[in-house]
C-alpha cells in the first residue's frame, strides 16, 4: 500500500471516529454546549487564519531565498554556522520569542506576526537548503554540460529536483504555526487561544474546547492543503506520491 493510500485510510479513520464521537456525546448535550461559543469559534478562527497565513506568508518568502542562497558553493562552508542563528527560534520558548517582539514592539497583531515568522523559518530554510544539495550531482553535470548559466541550471534542475524536499518543510513549519498561533492571544494578537487560555484561566472546559478542537482540526487541514499543493505542483518524475499512483 502507498504511503498516499496510508494517509487517506488514516484521514477516514479519524474522520469516522470523529463522527461517532459527536454521535455518543451528542445526547449529553456535548455538541450544544460547543454551539454555544459558536459566534467566538468563528471569529477567532478567521483571526487565528490571518495570522498563520501572513506569519506563514512572511516566512516562505525569507526562508526560500535564504535556503537557496546558502546552498550555493561559496556559502556552503557557512551555511551550518549561519544556520545554528536560525534555531535560535527553535531553541528558545516561542513564548519567549512572543514575549521578547512584545518588549520591541509593543502589544497587538505585530508582535505577534514576528515572533511567529522567526519561529517558522528554521524548517523551511533548512529543507530548502537540504533539498538543493541532495540534487544528483549528475544531472548539474549534465545541465552544465549544455551550456545552462547557473541561474538556469538553478530554475530548470535544481529547484524542480529539490520541490519534494522543500514542502515537506513548508507542510512542517505551518502545521507548528497553527498550533503556536494561541501563545499570539498572550501579547494581544487575537486568535484561538482566547477561548483556550480564558478556559483554563476560568476553570471551564468546555470554552477551552471551542479553542482546541478548532486548532488541531486547522493544522490537519493545513496540513492536508499543503501535502494536496505538493501533489500537484511537484513534477511526477521526483514526486514519490505521484509515482506510486500512476
Amino acid at each position: 500500500m502507498s504511503k498516499w493510500s496510508v494517509t487517506r485510510t488514516l484521514l477516514l479513520a479519524l474522520l469516522a471516529a470523529m463522527f461517532l464521537l459527536g454521535a455518543v456525546t451528542g445526547g449529553k448535550g456535548f455538541i450544544d454546549e460547543l454551539l454555544y461559543y459558536q459566534d467566538d469559534i468563528l471569529f477567532l478562527t478567521g483571526q487565528h487564519l490571518e495570522l498563520t497565513l501572513i506569519s506563514g506568508g512572511i516566512a516562505i518568502l525569507i526562508a526560500l531565498p535564504l535556503g537557496v542562497w546558502l546552498s550555493r558553493p561559496a556559502m556552503r562552508r557557512r551555511a551550518e554556522g549561519l544556520m545554528q542563528l536560525l534555531n535560535v527560534g527553535t531553541t528558545i520558548p516561542t513564548l519567549a520569542i512572543l514575549a521578547l517582539a512584545m518588549s520591541f514592539l509593543g502589544i497587538g497583531t505585530v508582535p505577534a506576526v514576528f515572533g511567529l515568522t522567526i519561529a517558522t523559518l528554521l524548517p523551511i530554510v533548512r529543507n530548502t537548503y537540504t533539498g538543493l544539495l541532495e540534487v544528483p550531482a549528475h544531472l548539474k553535470e549534465a545541465a552544465a554540460g549544455i551550456g545552462m548559466t547557473p541561474g538556469q541550471m538553478l530554475r530548470r534542475v535544481e529547484l524542480p529536483n529539490a520541490l519534494y524536499v522543500i514542502f515537506a518543510g513548508i507542510r512542517t513549519a505551518l502545521a507548528v504555526n497553527v498550533g503556536t498561533v494561541p501563545l499570539a492571544f498572550l501579547i494581544g494578537g487575537g486568535g484561538l487561544g482566547e477561548l483556550i487560555f480564558t478556559g483554563i484561566d476560568l476553570n471551564e472546559p468546555m470554552m477551552m474546547l471551542a479553542g482546541a478542537i478548532p486548532t488541531s482540526l486547522l493544522a490537519i487541514l493545513v496540513d492536508m492543503a499543503v501535502a494536496a499543493l505538493a501533489f500537484v505542483f511537484v513534477p511526477k518524475g521526483v514526486n514519490p506520491l505521484r509515482l506510486r499512483t500512476a
